[in-house]
This record gives structure tokens, sequence and C-alpha cells, in this order.
């Protein structure tokens, strides 16, 4: 565990990082002793610091929510991030990799909430329930630790390792598909890169989310209506290069674009 002091230093030393785009060494290099519990707080320290700024939390994202990462991260469950407005991208505006250290790509079913989602006891058909809507997205993730040289606390104290999103316009209830079984392929530039499928995540993307609202409510965060929540990818995450126009097709979903410059 470690003291207030430290952990106010190293949400600094991350925001920097980020500000500056000057990537900084593991946080797990240099306190070994950091657990989940301080990572978290470091997280929080930053969005807290990033709301007083202006910015809005408008969902979470889910990290680590497919078995082979859990196993190269040696853990058990998942993580979780904060999406804010000021992270969100839109498929008619090319992103700057500038503006970015070691951008990736990752292949989404974004769930858009319509209710508040209870806590502690929250269940699959509860977020069944409260969801919208599903809709085809790409999550940009990034690090602030260089050359991705995380650990599971190096990756949750920075916000997950999550950098921005970008949603498909189509909408489909959950009434309509079998979020289990959601084929999605991911194209770069007009060349099939991967294919997987929504069950990747936990076998249920709902999983995802249920186990996700049932984590924050103990940092005393709620998923709420409006929120979108990126529950995992269906692939393994991609470098975005410049110049490259990714397309993500979900079958019975539409699909999302995303380019970068």
């Amino acid at each position: 565990m470690l003291s207030s002091e430290v952990r106010e230093r190293l949400a600094a030393d991350l925001a920097q990082a980020e500000r500056s785009r000057v990537p900084i060494s593991p946080l797990t290099d240099r306190h070994p002793d950091i657990d989940v519990v301080d990572a978290y707080e470091i997280q929080l320290i930053n969005i807290r610091q990033k709301v007083a700024e202006g910015a809005k939390v408008i969902g979470h994202k889910v990290g680590l929510s497919s078995k082979a990462m859990q196993q190269m991260m040696n853990v058990d469950e998942p993580d979780y991030g904060h999406l804010l407005d000021v992270m969100q991208v839109f498929e008619d505006k090319p992103v700057k990799s500038a503006d970015y250290l070691y951008p990736r790509v990752e292949v989404e079913v974004g769930f858009v909430l319509a209710e508040d989602l209870p806590g502690a006891g929250c269940t699959e058909d509860d977020v069944l329930a409260a969801t919208a809507a599903f809709a085809p997205a790409i999550e940009l993730i990034d690090t602030r630790i260089k050359d991705w040289k995380i650990k599971l606390c190096d990756t949750i104290a920075d916000n997950a390792s999550s950098a921005g999103w970008v949603l498909g316009e189509n909408r489909v209830s959950p009434k309509d598909i079998d979020i289990t079984a959601i084929d999605a392929v991911l194209t770069r530039n007009g060349e099939v890169v991967a294919k997987g499928r929504s069950d990747a995540v936990l076998g249920n993307p709902v999983t995802a989310v249920a186990w996700l609202a049932r984590k924050v409510e103990g940092f005393g965060v709620r998923l709420k209506a409006g929120d979108i929540v990126l529950p995992g990818s269906c692939t393994k995450a991609f470098d975005a290069t410049p110049g490259a126009e990714y397309i993500a097709d979900f079958a019975g979903l539409g699909s999302v674009r995303l380019n970068f410059e």
C-alpha cells in the first residue's frame, strides 16, 4: 500500500506523460509494493482533476476481459477505466497519431444505457434491461508507460490504458440480436487483419458490464442512464499507424470507421 503522497506523485507523472507525450518507466518498477487499490486511486486522482478542469465522465471501459489477456497479466478478473467526453473521436474526423504515444485499436460492441444500473447486486438481466442499444465501436487505447511494458497496476493507474473511442451510427436493441454471437471483422486499408466474435469477452459482453457495475460501486462510482460502456475487445489490439483507415464490421450490428493521420 502506497502513501497518499506517493499516489499523488505517480498520478502527476502519468498526467505529465499524457500532456507531453513523453512516456515514463513502469510504476511497478519504481514501486514494487503498489497494489490494485493504489492503482485505482491513482486513476481516480487524474480523473477527478480532468473533471475539475471541465471534462465530463460519460462512460466506462472494461479491460482484460478475455481469458488470454487475464492469463498474460496473471489476474482472474478484468479491470476498468473511465471514458471522458474529451476522449471521444469521430468517424468523419481523422485522428492525429502524434497526439498519442503508442496508439492501438480494439474492436468492441458498445453498450448505451437507458437506465441506471444497480451496484453490488447487478446481474446480467439488470444490464440487458437497462441497455437501450448496442453499437459498433472501436476503442483507441494508449499507454503512458514506455514501450507498453505494463503490468496490471500500471494499466489500471493509467486509466486502463484508455485514450478514446468512436461509435458507429447504427443502434440495435438487445431484443433484436444475440449479444453472444456477433461476428466481427477488422480491416486496415481494406485488408482483413482480424476476425473475432463477441463471446471472446468473458463468454458474454453482458457479463463484463455486470462485473463493472459491481466493481465500481466500491469506489463510489455508478453506471448511469446515458452512459457508454465498452466491455472489451473481440480481437487482439492493433497498432494504429498514420495514414491507416480501420473499419470494424459487425454482423447484424453495422460498422464503424476510424482514420489516422
